[in-house]
């Protein structure tokens, strides 16, 4: 049976990335892996060992272009609540929070923040198959 281990993004400042992703997520520099052209960082915290790989391209200069293809990135959280507010007090610009009912039964809550390259991120209420 295949395990996920991670998920990669490239990212144009690594400081900028390094700092949001600690902050937002706890998330910290796991291993780090450098060639002459580019760095490969994974970061990770104690919640889970899925980690998250920064891709560095050192000659890029300019933001990626995500494309129409990009989906996002998910966390949960015990929190819901307490984590928007935190993340407002951090200045990390989290969008309104979402309670997903389509049918009148509560399925999701939720809100979305975007890293500096745009990625968007949703932060999830943990429960039902969000855990």
């Amino acid at each position: 049976m295949a395990k996920a281990i991670h998920s990669m993004i490239r990212v144009l400042d690594e400081a900028r990335s390094l700092a949001f992703y600690d902050k937002a997520f706890g998330l910290k520099v796991a291993d780090r892996l450098d060639f002459p052209d580019f760095s490969l960082i994974y970061l990770s915290n104690p919640e889970t060992e899925f980690e998250l790989e920064l891709t560095v391209n050192k000659d890029q200069t300019e933001p990626y272009q995500l494309g129409n293809g990009y989906g996002h990135l998910a966390v949960s959280v015990d929190d819901l609540d307490a984590e928007h507010a935190r993340f407002e007090a951090e200045g990390l610009n989290p969008r309104k929070l979402v309670e997903f009912a389509p049918a009148g039964t509560r399925i999701a809550r939720f809100f979305f923040v975007a890293d500096p390259d745009g990625y968007q991120i949703e932060v999830l209420e943990r429960g039902g198959r969000f855990k």
